[in-house]
């Protein structure tokens, strides 16, 4: 920007008029300081290299706005977690599938995880037989994202909401 401008010619451009074309930096210069602005290099890769003439300040502002902006129409996805164990009792399963099923009516994706302790780390498919269990009660509602896979002492599941229930 302005006096950080090392090179011979700039083809220069002004912001809202006519671009003045290939011209020496201290014209640019000149010109940037008779109209009060700010002579900001744009593309120096480009041969001439291009620079412009316009307000920085409110370039950057405007510039920051619009991450503003784009951060605020951005949506979240909220995972909710639901841990079970391999020796779960079947009423606890529905009262955890009852809440997993109002987080996918809610617009909420579910993560399914079953701990593995101590020696059911030797039968892992009993995590993986938990979660094809929990599956059907959750089905009409949602669809499975990732299968369930054996991650570490977890087997996880991962189930999102069907597009027409939302």
């Amino acid at each position: 920007m302005n006096d950080d401008i090392n090179v011979e010619e700039v083809r220069c451009l002004v912001d809202g008029a006519e671009p003045l074309g290939i011209i020496s930096r201290n014209e640019a210069m000149d010109k940037a300081n008779e109209l009060a602005l700010d002579l900001v290099l744009i593309s120096p890769d480009a041969k001439p290299p291009v620079a412009k003439i316009m307000d920085y300040g409110k370039f950057k502002y405007q510039e920051e706005k619009k991450k503003k902006e784009a951060k605020k129409r951005q949506t979240k996805i909220e995972v909710k977690e639901i841990k079970f164990s391999v020796k779960i009792a079947e009423n606890d399963v529905a009262y955890k599938v009852k809440h997993a099923r109002e987080f996918l009516e809610a617009g909420k994706h579910v993560k399914f995880r079953v701990f593995l302790k101590g020696r059911e780390m030797a039968h892992p498919e009993a995590g993986k037989e938990v979660l094809l269990r929990v599956w059907p009660m959750v089905e009409d509602l949602a669809v499975m994202d990732k299968p369930p896979r054996f991650e570490g002492r977890y087997y996880n599941m991962y189930v999102v909401p069907n597009k027409d229930n939302k």
